[in-house]
């Protein structure tokens, strides 16, 4: 297989978004498009009406939360669209490895056991166990929302069995957003887990343009629920007038217990996608994950039916959505209008997923 360069390529989106519910799945939930005669063990021939292959496809998510089970949701139901298309049958299972390294390497190997056509394994930790996992196999895997694939701690490039999308975020319009609402901004909180390796980059990308701005800004780091609520009150306490986080898995999994508090101190939290704003966070801005699950089911299907030659490492999808949720704006007493000038804006509420 011809080993492919490290390339940053924008995906074409062209389908429109498609309508999911935002529940959060179950750990060990099994959805699949069976068709019939179907038995475990790889793609093989069935009796679908024109003849079509079964393929089997273990979709593996890194922990449990809005975003991810987003994700996962689109991409199950974009390969039941692809296998009715293309009258072929493809088996999916989704399971959660709930933010454990231990269990997403079991989760992994076992799919390769189980003789998984293609892991889609969801989020950068998922990915990077995922590859280690199919390295002597050779299992394709097609990761979804790894932010930065290229990183040296995450070194998910020139493997020439890995493709996937990535959801790399653009930190200084985040800034520029909160500036925006903001224009007296005095000081910037900055709230991520250490463990994430999709939240330095753009953690150092922000501490970068606050100190280009002569802004200053307060860090707090969590790992677990409890350090999270700990960490606001930080960060509360340090008298920030804003709060921003990337694409955090750890702190998005806890904002539903931490975003009253942040209401009551009059304090806007922005994140790095639309899930923190639906859990009750002031706004996000970043990629559509439907969208992203949809096209990363896309690319899982061309690699079953046409191998991994003329795959680039991974595939950037631009974002710019800017979704703010409209009951904490209006706690906060937020004009947000200020943002229809700089993209898209998108109002939902608060949902518990």
């Amino acid at each position: 297989m011809k080993k492919r360069s490290i390339v940053q390529k924008l995906f074409a989106i062209a389908a429109a978004a498609l309508s999911l519910s935002l529940s959060a799945c179950n750990g060990n939930s099994v959805s699949s498009s069976d068709g019939p005669g179907v038995t475990p063990g790889g793609s093989q021939e069935s009796s679908q009406p024109n003849g079509g292959k079964t393929y089997k496809v273990a979709i593996i998510k890194q922990m449990d939360h809005a975003s991810l089970d987003e994700i996962a949701q689109a991409v199950e139901q974009r390969l039941d669209e692809i296998a009715a298309q293309n009258g072929v049958a493809i088996q999916h299972e989704t399971t959660s490895g709930q933010n454990d390294q231990g269990t997403l390497k079991q989760l992994a190997d076992q799919a390769i056991a189980d003789g998984a056509d293609v892991i889609i394994p969801i989020a950068t930790t998922a990915a990077k166990i995922a590859a280690l996992s199919a390295g002597e196999t050779k299992t394709p895997v097609v990761f979804a929302a790894v932010s930065y694939p290229a990183e040296e701690s995450v070194a998910l490039t020139g493997l020439d069995y890995v493709t996937g999308t990535s959801d790399a975020l653009n930190t200084k319009f985040i800034i520029d957003l909160m500036l925006a609402q903001n224009p007296e901004l005095s000081k910037v909180g900055l709230l991520y887990c250490l463990s994430e390796d999709n939240s330095a980059t753009p953690i150092a990308e922000a501490k970068e343009y606050l100190d280009s701005k002569s802004i200053p800004y307060s860090v707090q780091t969590a790992n677990s629920n409890d350090e999270v609520v700990a960490a606001v009150s930080a960060l509360i306490a340090e008298g920030v007038d804003a709060v921003f986080t990337p694409t955090d898995n750890v702190i998005q999994s806890a904002e539903l217990a931490i975003y009253e508090t942040l209401i009551e101190a009059g304090v806007p939290h922005y994140g790095g996608a639309d899930s923190f704003a639906r859990n009750g966070a002031f706004a996000g801005c970043g990629v559509n994950y439907t969208l992203l699950g949809g096209q990363t089911a896309d690319l899982a299907y061309d690699v079953l039916t046409k191998g991994m030659d003329g795959m680039e490492d991974y595939y950037l999808l631009e974002g710019g959505i800017i979704t703010v949720n409209t009951e904490t704006a209006a706690a906060l007493n937020i004009d947000y209008t200020v943002f229809q000038d700089m993209g898209t804006v998108a109002e939902v509420q608060t949902t518990e997923d």
